[in-house]
Formats: C-alpha cells, structure tokens, sequence
C-alpha cells in the first residue's frame, strides 16, 4: 500500500486538511482526513489527474502526424503536465487521411496511450473554419461518416449541423456510441435547437468558430447553452476567452456542464516560432498561435495545468469547481466512470500541485 498525503486533499465531497490517500494496486482505497502515520509522498495540493478531451498536439508533436513514435510524444508531454486522460484531435484533412491519422491514434488507445479520438473536421461551416483548410472543409455524407466512425476508438465528431445532412451526421455519431459535437458552425439558434434534440452532446470550444452571440439572432451559443444535456467546451488559456466568459459560464451553466480543454497544437510548450496545423502555416508570437495567412487563433500552446490554474487565479473559480471543470465532468462525459475524481474505488490518478497550482508530481497508473 502507498500513502499520498497533502496539506489540501480535493474530493468530490469538498477538500480534506490536510488529508490523505492509500492506494493499492493502482486504486484508490482510502480517503481520510488528518495526517497519516506515515507518507510515501506528501504534497501541498492533491487534485485528480486532469482529463483533456481536445487537444492536437504538444511538445513539438502532432497528432496530425500519422507517426506512433510522434503522437506518443505528444500525449507524453501532456502528461508529464498533469493531462493523466487524453482525446487526440485530428483537424480537417481528406478523409482517407483522416482515416490513416486515426488508424494510428486508435492504435495508441488500445495501449492506453490516449482515451480516444476526436475528428473535429471536415464537416464544419466555412464561415467559421478558424484554423482549417476551407477547400477540404465537405458536407456530411453517411458513407463517409460511417468510414470514419468504424476507426476503433473513435470518442467525438464535431458536424456543423447546418450544412446539408448535418442533422443526420449528428443522429449517426450518436447511433455508433460516439460523442456528436456541434462546431465551427454559422447556424441560426433554431437550427441548433434541432440538433440538441438530434443527440448533440458537445460544444466545440464554445464562442470560438461560431456565429457570435446577438440580441436579435442568439445563433448557436444561447442554444447550446440553454441545452441541458451538451457539455460546453472552454479553452481557458487567456487568449480564446476572457476570464469573466470562463467565470460566467461555470457559474450559470455550472460545473456538471462546463468542461475546460486546452486545444493545444505542436507549439504547446515550445518557443515562438513557425508551426504547421493541418497542412496551414502558424505563427507562435508571445505564445498566441497564429494562422500565417489571415491571423486566425489556431489552437493554443497551453497544457491543462495553466488552463486549470488561470481558471482559479484568473476567473476566480473555487478549487473544487476548477477540479470538476478539468477531471470529473469530461471523464464523465466520456463515460469513463473510474476517475476524474479523488475518490475510494477509483483509479490513482493524482497530481500534486504546489500552492501556485503547478504539478509538482503526476502519480497516475
């Protein structure tokens, strides 16, 4: 038996200090308050491992790449950063490339690499591509939907609902068992409300790649937002929203609802420079990833850990919230029921962070 203590133990239950953790054959087995006898390891703070459902890439690794060697780079680097669950995210491309990319990743799922896999193109709106190559942008089709959704492993599918066989595209993703997702979308507020009631589950980046919101047209935020069974995606890293969205957004739609992911690219944890997404040019300026041609946001170069810790610092989030928004509603919505969370059963999926949130260890199984 290992014991894990700390001066702030995070539960679901609200937070233990100090507290502990016995784990035994990589579960957790206990939870208490109050020192223990004993601590193999101690820490300041202990939060569950960080679950990610959209990232690209990180550490100078694409998931785009189709090389195990680099994908396994990637989820490495996020890792190492407290990201103990990850959905790889593959941008637009042509679906036989889709196809192999995904081959790939699904690969690294068996081995328990990566939770899963997320297209998040090609069915998007090229009104709102943000950082995908329009001219490979296409409607849905059931072949093609189909062709993809046999990868194993596949987790989401982010569809524009309004392009021609949107709504069906949503119903299939659900039907095959994966996450429909609705972004990067020009859809009015009606036709969003459709494809909530289609199955929709996920909000792509909420606000990014979308039609804003506005008094006389909601589009497709308010829907989304007024949807009680999709989870809204925040990429909370101080560029994509200000810190008053992130604070608004937890707090009205609450933490059951609300999910912060990073949507890092290869830049992540690099020094600024030029980067490729999906076949498209990017620039990394003071961390803000770029598209070299219009100056499109493309993706971030945050991890989970600054995405957690600017949600307590900078939106104000309590602790406990900040943990549901990055651990336990996205393993929830992945329907991984054995972690997320710090909790008697569950697996030993733990960080301890320092009191400025930084992971200090990552001890996850």
């Amino acid at each position: 038996m290992t014991v894990l203590s700390a001066d702030k133990v995070v539960t679901p239950a609200g937070v233990l200090e100090p507290g502990w953790v016995a784990v035994e054959d990589g579960r957790i087995a206990r939870v208490e308050q109050g020192r223990p006898d004993h601590a193999d390891l101690h820490g300041r703070i202990m939060v569950p491992g960080f679950v990610d459902i959209h990232c690209h890439g990180g550490g100078g690794a694409s998931f785009d790449s189709a090389d195990p060697e680099e994908c396994a780079r990637a989820a490495a680097f996020h890792r190492a950063r407290g990201t103990t669950t990850l959905v790889a995210s593959l941008v637009t491309a042509a679906p036989a490339d889709l196809e192999r990319r995904a081959s790939v990743l699904s690969e690294l799922a068996g081995d328990g690499v990566l939770a899963g896999i997320h297209y998040e193109g090609p069915f998007l709106s090229t009104a709102r591509k943000g950082a995908h190559d329009a001219s490979l942008l296409r409607d849905p089709d059931p072949t093609t939907v189909d062709r993809l959704l046999k990868v194993p492993h596949v987790r989401m599918m982010t569809i524009a609902p309004e392009l021609h066989g949107g709504m069906d595209a949503l119903r299939q993703v659900r039907d095959a068992g994966a996450l429909p997702a609705v972004g990067h979308t020009d859809a009015t507020y009606e036709v969003v409300r459709e494809a909530a009631r289609a199955g929709a589950r996920v909000a792509t980046h909420l606000f990014n790649g979308m039609r804003p919101l506005h008094h006389r047209e909601p589009g497709p935020i308010l829907a989304l937002l007024e949807a009680p069974d999709v989870v809204l995606e925040l990429i909370g890293d101080g560029v994509h929203l200000h810190p008053a969205v992130v604070a608004h957004i937890a707090r009205t739609a609450g933490s059951g609802r609300t999910t912060l992911v990073t949507d890092a690219i290869a830049a992540a944890g690099m020094s600024d420079g030029e980067y490729e997404l999906g076949g498209l040019g990017v620039e990394v300026n003071d961390g803000v990833a770029r598209l070299t041609g219009d100056g499109s946001i493309a993706g971030s170069t945050a991890a989970a850990a600054s995405v957690f810790r600017r949600a307590v610092h900078d939106s104000g989030i309590p602790l406990t919230e900040a943990v549901r928004l990055a651990a336990t509603t996205p393993a929830m919505l992945l329907g991984l029921t054995d972690r997320g969370a710090i909790a008697p059963g569950l697996r030993a999926d733990v960080l301890m962070l320092d009191d400025d949130l930084g992971v200090q260890r990552v001890v996850a199984v």
